[in-house]
């Protein structure tokens, strides 16, 4: 279940405003002094200009790290650390020169359990009657890891010794692999995402990613597959030369299947690419035959006889 956190103090400021946050939270390392307290004084008759923010709800506001440097501050991006053996940053794209249906990830499947194997069975008759099925991205809701990895349109990526930024062309999602040695959140405390909480380390010439707290909502992998909230993924990532990403996907959801699942899928380097602004309207979707929504429609324009 996605978790939503009410910001403490907020209503100082925001007296008329309710704020929802999804999103991963940084988990502690180092204890760090306690925020200042927030201030409660009155806001004044309607219309009076409104006093700042104490120094405790910019931090909230900031969702400011308890007692360490955020990947992008100079401090941290100053530290020694041993060379990465490549760099990633530029634009991929997955190969699909071979099957486009590579942008998958079965078969081969592991064994189902109930839900997967229902999803087999639905997918495969919603495709025989051309009905769509579990078509939640078309919906707008997030194609999420790893499908957004796949799903269409390339991928980009800026690498530097703390973090790996990735930005996908499909719909803009956005991750975050971090490389400086911090901890996973306290599950505690974590709100679960579309595409996980990812940390990294190198392994000789492997950048090796393990990501999980995975949001299951309307998440599913190829034709509607659902995953749990126990899903975790690794990613073996090698470059074989300079123009090739190899990743290795290393899938695991007790819930749902037995064992490992496991697919290799192999990105080229796009040296014409750039990654532009792109947005999901539900409104624009809806009309999509690919949706149920779009196919009413249709079906209804073919009774109108339009």
């Amino acid at each position: 279940m996605m978790r939503t956190y009410a910001l403490r103090g907020l209503c100082v400021a925001f007296s008329a405003i309710a704020l929802a946050c999804t999103g991963t939270l940084a988990t502690a390392q180092p204890a760090a002094a306690p925020p200042a307290a927030a201030s409660n004084k009155p806001l004044g008759p309607p219309g009076a200009p409104r006093g700042g923010l104490s120094q405790s709800q910019m931090d909230e506001l900031a969702q400011k790290h308890d007692g360490f440097y955020g990947a992008l501050a100079p401090e941290n991006l100053k530290k020694k650390r041993p060379k990465a053996p490549f760099d990633l940053t530029g634009v991929w794209f997955v190969d699909l020169r071979k099957h486009f249906t590579d942008f998958m990830f079965g078969p081969p499947y592991p064994e189902f359990y109930a839900a997967g194997q229902q999803a087999l069975k639905e997918s495969a008759e919603a495709a025989k009657e051309h009905k769509p099925y579990r078509d939640s991205i078309g919906e707008c809701y997030p194609a999420g890891m790893p499908m957004i990895t796949t799903r269409v349109w390339p991928i980009g990526m800026i690498q530097l010794p703390t973090v790996i930024w990735v930005t996908y062309s499909f719909t803009n999602s956005y991750r975050a692999i971090y490389l400086d040695g911090r901890k996973y959140t306290d599950p505690d405390i974590v709100s679960l995402t579309y595409n996980g909480e990812a940390i990294g380390h190198w392994e000789g010439k492997a950048l090796v990613v393990h990501s999980k707290y995975f949001e299951p909502n309307q998440h599913y992998i190829d034709m509607g597959i659902p995953i749990s909230d126990q899903f975790e993924l690794t990613e073996r990532m090698t470059m074989p030369d300079k123009e090739t990403l190899q990743i290795e996907y290393i899938m695991t959801d007790p819930k749902n299947w037995k064992g490992e699942w496991r697919s290799t899928k192999r990105f080229v380097r796009q040296h014409y690419s750039d990654i532009p602004e792109v947005e999901c309207l539900p409104n624009l979707n809806q009309h999509l035959p690919s949706t149920e929504e779009g196919q009413a429609a249709l079906k209804e324009r073919e009774k109108e006889g339009k």
